[in-house]
């Protein structure tokens, strides 16, 4: 990869968990960063000005990052805040309450995926623009954040995030093959059970407790475990990395 004068991230839905961990991180690593949010501006700011007491360059942006025309906006005020991306990493994603597939409807389903994979798309796409040689970038990593459910396929609680996280597996495979002599490298994380209030908006804020004893490590995660993966697939100590995954679910 050409070295950036100026390396330049956006994390999407960061204002907690693995994309909060990650945003600390990467801003003790020297990144200016835009941290993106859709509806939680509160926790966004504190995190903003956390980082921000530590020296860091930090915007916030609001913008639903399944909506094409958010995310091009987005893109577009990261441009002429902080300059072009350089390091993007799709965190944004949501998780609906524990049920079987058999009393998912159509609208939860929908959601769950334009949410979790759309995101992922577009703002890959956005970031590629910025980062291709070819386009006269400087290069540049993306780092997608998938789930252990891609493989285990979460039966009888989240089969429709599973998928959702399936396809950005496959996705993370194809784009890392299409862009692999233009500069950029794109790889994927695969957390399991990791201590994030995620496990609240399916239902159960207990779930990681309940699991953690049946992991061959016998504990759950946590978020900075998985940032810290993020942080190095990022940087240029990974660069011979690209279309892989780390799994980050204690041995499951």
């Amino acid at each position: 990869m050409v070295e950036a004068a100026k390396k330049v991230a956006l994390i999407t839905g960061d204002s907690r968990g693995i994309g909060a961990a990650t945003a600390r991180l990467l801003a003790q690593e020297g990144y200016a960063l835009c941290l993106n949010y859709r509806s939680d501006e509160a926790s966004a700011t504190a995190l903003q000005q956390e980082l921000k007491v530590l020296g860091s360059e930090v915007i916030i942006i609001k913008a639903d990052v399944a909506n094409e025309p958010e995310v091009i906006a987005l893109f577009e005020q990261i441009d002429v805040q902080l300059g072009a991306v350089t390091a993007l990493v799709n965190n944004a994603g949501i998780l609906k309450p524990q049920m079987p597939l058999v009393e998912m409807t159509a609208d939860r389903v929908s959601e769950v995926l334009m949410t979790n994979v759309m995101s992922c798309f577009l703002c890959s796409r956005e970031a590629v623009k910025r980062m291709s040689l070819q386009r006269g970038g400087f290069g540049g990593a993306i780092v997608n954040v998938s789930s252990a459910a891609a493989y285990t396929g979460a039966p009888n609680e989240y089969v429709d995030y599973a998928a959702s996280k399936g396809a950005m597996d496959s996705m993370t495979k194809g784009l890392a093959i299409e862009v692999a002599r233009d500069g950029i490298r794109v790889n994927g994380v695969r957390p399991g059970c990791i201590y994030t209030d995620m496990h609240t908006d399916g239902g159960e804020p207990a779930r990681v407790d309940r699991l953690a004893p049946l992991l061959p490590m016998g504990r759950g995660g946590q978020p900075q475990e998985v940032a810290e993966a993020i942080a190095w697939l990022l940087s240029d100590k990974a660069s011979f990395a690209t279309g892989t995954f780390i799994d980050l679910a204690g041995g499951r």
